[in-house]
């Protein structure tokens, strides 16, 4: 779906100007978007296997949710919509921990160079993978992998071929917030 984006600047900072997704991805204009990172209490985490007709990346495991913030739109509140879009789950904002920001570079051809400014959020995963609804334009299967795991997949020149390339302090930033978050659920218990 084409939709009206913000344009930032490399720091994140908005211009005041907005442009369809499209025309962002077209000229290369940073814009915003989210990541929600989904974990068990037993530390694993929610991975997705984008559809094999997306535009980028199309086939690859990444990250439990992503997704584009409308123009104007708050990332909280678009962490949230787009966790209720793609896996059917509604989540309370407050659940929803702000844990950073990430930026992605990637030219995929000539006619679409993806500068993303990622808001990226945690929370656990508090109802059965299985009543999880996939959109299916964007999603094709979900799984849930621990956390070490996927932190060495991704850091793996050899495994990573399957996923949604991320750099080493993204893919530290993350497994680092969620198995901290997980040590503290364990004490709970």
């Amino acid at each position: 779906m084409d939709e009206l984006v913000d344009i930032l600047d490399e720091q994140g900072k908005h211009t005041g100007n907005t442009c369809l997704k499209s025309v962002a991805h077209k000229n290369g204009y940073w814009h915003p978007c989210i990541h929600v990172w989904l974990y068990t209490k037993k530390g694993e985490v929610v991975i997705q296997k984008r559809v094999d007709d997306k535009d980028t990346f199309p086939g690859l495991w990444d990250v439990s949710v992503a997704g584009h913030i409308g123009a104007g739109e708050v990332p909280l509140l678009a962490a949230q919509r787009e966790l209720f879009e793609e896996l059917g789950a509604d989540v309370k904002t407050d659940a929803l921990e702000f844990i950073g920001n990430h930026t992605t570079d990637h030219m995929h051809n000539a006619m679409l160079i993806d500068r993303e400014y990622h808001h990226v959020y945690i929370t656990v995963l508090t109802i059965p993978l299985s009543d999880l609804k996939l959109q299916a334009e964007e999603v094709s299967q979900i799984k849930l992998i621990p956390v070490d795991s996927l932190k060495h997949d991704l850091l793996d020149d050899r495994l990573n071929k399957s996923y949604v390339p991320y750099n080493k302090e993204y893919v530290t930033m993350v497994c680092k917030a969620i198995k901290e978050k997980v040590k503290n659920i364990k004490r709970v218990l």
